[in-house]
């Protein structure tokens, strides 16, 4: 048995960091002396190890403790989970290395992959878990069985055009793990339901000022209220490049025809250009 004192000597860990780690439950002591002082085993040794595994990849502790605690996860298998992560690690850093090596040489291909593979696989098994039975069901027959759909999925956002999309939402988010963090935890179907009522009943009101001048104050008011709903229903930090990228999508088909037949014909570029014209008056 080892003391707290004995341990952070071997591992470096403060003592006061083990005695968090005890307080939360990621790391509780084998035993206590007779004078009540924390007393580590091996085995104890061995999961500290893989705690400060995990913190090498900056996991938040309550993360860490979710995967420790997981019945379906033994050593092994957490073990291999950090090894995976690791290659996933060296194989973007040796990207990054070549990446710079080509800008020494006076070949400026920079390349920043927003997600690695493993976090897309992570993605997709999120998307799957909170998809309506219906739809997924759908894209199930569409692939020819759910391996083929991932696969086909992995691909797809492997591709630099859509690295570079994500680049943008995750900024959105305020950063990558706040985006997966919103993957992970989708709005309940009430809660959709609820925002979806609300948005459209602003839209309306924006559709009836279609006569008024897009940077009239009747108008930027409701612009304004409507970028701070989608800024609450997407669960971002910054709505302005969320939303102008919206009024990207309302002057595209098939958007643009069906906003103008549900809210009165010119209402999708309406829309387009009052958002244009309150964000970008912003700047």
């Amino acid at each position: 048995m080892r003391t707290v004192k004995e341990l952070s000597d071997i591992t470096g860990i403060s003592v006061r960091t083990l005695h968090y780690y005890d307080q939360i439950g990621l790391l509780t002591p084998t035993a206590k002396s007779e004078a009540g002082y924390r007393l580590y085993d091996d085995k104890a040794l061995e999961t500290l190890q893989q705690i400060l595994f995990f913190r090498e990849f900056d996991l938040p502790l309550k993360k860490i403790k979710a995967i420790m605690d997981d019945p379906a996860l033994d050593q092994k298998q957490i073990l291999q989970m950090q090894r995976e992560m690791l290659v996933a690690q060296k194989t973007r850093t040796e990207r990054l290395i070549a990446s710079i090596d080509d800008i020494l040489k006076g070949e400026n291909k920079m390349d920043f992959a927003i997600f690695n593979r493993a976090e897309i696989e992570e993605m997709f098994d999120n998307m799957y878990t909170h998809m309506p039975e219906n739809i997924r069901r759908i894209a199930i027959d569409e692939f020819g069985g759910v391996e083929n759909w991932r696969t086909h999925y992995i691909e797809m956002l492997s591709s630099e055009q859509m690295q570079k999309a994500y680049a943008k939402v995750v900024e959105w988010y305020g950063g990558k793990e706040a985006y997966q963090d919103a993957a992970k935890h989708p709005m309940s179907k009430e809660a959709t339901e609820c925002y979806k009522r609300r948005t459209n009943t602003i839209l309306r009101k924006l559709a009836a000022k279609r006569d008024c001048p897009t940077d009239s104050f009747e108008v930027k008011e409701i612009v304004g209220e409507y970028g701070f709903v989608m800024k609450q229903a997407a669960g971002i930090k910054k709505e302005r490049d969320f939303m102008l990228a919206h009024a990207d999508y309302y002057r595209k088909e098939p958007l643009q025809s069906r906003l103008d037949k549900e809210y009165g014909e010119g209402s999708a570029a309406f829309f387009a250009d009052a958002i244009e014209t309150f964000y970008r008056r912003s700047e």
